[in-house]
């Protein structure tokens, strides 16, 4: 390798440059050097020069390990340490890592390039390569991180992004209600990783992937509960790989741009859950009976993709159920033990999905003729027949279970805080507040006017400010100008009518379960 101060320099800038390109973005957009369309040469120039200088360093360290034929471990410091429990800033420099890392540089560089022309004089060019840039960097960690909570970071980063390119089109209810499905559903597999990532702590003693197989054979721990950790990285594997029962949201996703279909559903994302699977094979080995049932989910994911494709009538969407069927194979050779073969099936694959996305729009104008039928054994089975045309009703099963609850809860926490907490604290209803990125762009496009009776700030400081003043204001109004104490009077009358409200809600179902769950973690 090179020198280890320039190797863990490099290292350390392959995934901070795309982050720092979507921080310049977000600068040039706020202080209006890069906007509209006279700013996207700009932005442009931003996202594929780091992007690029990304890739090739990438290069270099690969083409080093290499020839020296070693893998390696940097460490750039200690992150967070409390008691016997510590986190370090490593990154684990393999075969593994360097071929993902490589594989993610080349297509997403492509995808910049890409992208430029196609979402040429769009109203959301540089949200969609600020957007790209952090899922750019995310991938990149998760794939170098070397323990289980930088790799943690990068994964939700990663689903934070591609959230809000599948809600890109936010103005469309389609387009923000499959964001929601695709985030709701991820963030099942988001508690599994979560739950590994504490019992591997309180197990094992460590999170790093190099350590926790020796871990395992010093500590000489039951492989229950070596079980239950890869359980739990399990669970996560198969939520963001859309492994079924998760595959409903992945098919939903397709709402976002092209480019964004090609780069997190078709060719790199997908495989973030075969990515961690392959990392996790030495403690895999030690449970053959989780193999088992990483090959079972995967050869019914094939099934699942493969008959359900069969009905499809759109490219797209076509193309997403063959990548269910290709990632469940993928699946099956790692519960087989051929990890290798796991592993060169993804990286032909991703290349050639990403071709295939990319290629879509064209393809779509190019042909002429209708889709393909669907073939006669399918339609003479006419239940399942009817299940391929609901997608097993996965859907469905998703929104009843996890979308709507979660939706319900949301409306009821944002109603909590409109007509309890805003009016205690005399603040202006969230209705008024700019509250997306999105939201936030249409109204420096004149599209929302937000008007204050104080004013508003500017920066950290002037919104700090400006708070402060909104509840000196509404102290001055509702307690002092009122005089001879009525003022406050009223004000203890209202707290009381809204104390009122707070009992009325927490009798609700919900928050009497939330209450019920809050006092067992406080006595536990």
């Amino acid at each position: 390798m090179f020198d280890t101060t320039v190797t863990t320099l490099m290292v350390a800038l392959i995934p901070t440059l795309p982050l720092l390109a979507a921080l310049a973005i977000t600068l040039g957009y706020i202080f209006n050097w890069n906007r509209e369309e006279a700013g996207e040469k700009e932005t442009a120039r931003i996202a594929l020069g780091t992007a690029s200088l990304s890739f090739i360093l990438t290069l270099f360290i690969a083409i080093s390990a290499l020839i020296s034929g070693q893998s390696e471990k940097i460490e750039l410091g200690q992150w967070l340490s409390s008691g016997e429990f510590s986190i370090k800033i490593s990154f684990l420099l393999d075969h593994l890592s360097l071929i993902m890392a490589t594989l993610i540089g080349f297509i997403i560089l492509i995808i910049n390039r890409f992208s430029i022309n196609y979402l040429h004089r769009e109203a959301g060019f540089q949200r969609f390569f600020i957007l790209l840039s952090i899922f750019h960097s995310a991938m990149l960690l998760i794939v170098l991180s070397g323990n289980a909570v930088l790799t943690f970071i990068g994964w939700e980063l990663a689903g934070v992004s591609s959230y809000l390119l599948i809600a890109y089109s936010w103005h469309r209810e389609t387009a923000t209600r499959n964001a929601g499905r695709a985030f709701v559903t991820n963030r099942i597999g988001d508690a599994g990783f979560l739950l590994a990532i504490v019992f591997s702590f309180y197990w094992l003693g460590t999170v790093e992937w190099d350590e926790m197989l020796g871990a395992m054979q010093t500590k000489h721990e039951s492989p229950i509960f070596i079980g239950i950790i890869v359980v739990g990285f399990m669970i996560a594997a198969f939520a963001k790989s859309a492994q079924f029962p998760f595959s409903g949201w992945i098919t939903r996703a397709l709402e976002g741009p092209t480019p964004s279909s090609a780069v997190f559903y078709g060719s790199i994302m997908v495989h973030a859950g075969v990515y961690l699977l392959l990392r996790l094979e030495p403690l895999l080995n030690e449970v053959p009976i989780l193999m088992l049932v990483i090959g079972v989910i995967g050869a019914i994911t094939v099934a699942y993709g493969y008959i359900v494709g069969l009905v499809q009538t759109d490219v797209k969407s076509s193309f997403m159920f063959s990548t269910l069927l290709q990632v469940g194979l993928m699946m099956i050779w790692i519960g087989a033990g051929w990890s290798t073969l796991a592993l060169v099936h993804l990286v032909i694959h991703a290349i050639w999905r990403a071709y295939q996305f990319l290629h879509a729009p064209s393809f779509m104008q190019m042909v002429q003729r209708p889709a393909r039928p669907v073939p006669d054994w399918l339609k003479k089975k006419h239940g399942l027949y009817t299940a391929a045309l609901q997608r097993f009703w996965l859907d469905d099963i998703a929104d009843w279970l996890l979308v709507k609850p979660t939706q319900a809860l949301a409306h009821e926490a944002q109603a909590f805080d409109e007509q309890v907490i805003d009016r205690m604290t005399g603040m202006p209803s969230q209705s008024n507040m700019l509250s997306t990125l999105a939201s936030w762009e249409a109204h420096q496009h004149g599209r929302f006017e937000l008007q204050s009776e104080i004013g508003i700030g500017r920066g950290l400081f002037g919104k700090t400010m400006q708070t402060i003043a909104s509840a000196l204001h509404w102290f001055e109004e509702n307690l002092v100008l009122k005089g001879s104490g009525e003022g406050l009077m009223n004000g203890l009358d209202y707290m009381g009518h809204y104390i009122e409200k707070i009992d009325t809600l927490l009798s609700k179902p919900r928050y009497l379960i939330l209450l019920i769950m809050a006092t067992f973690v406080i006595v536990l």
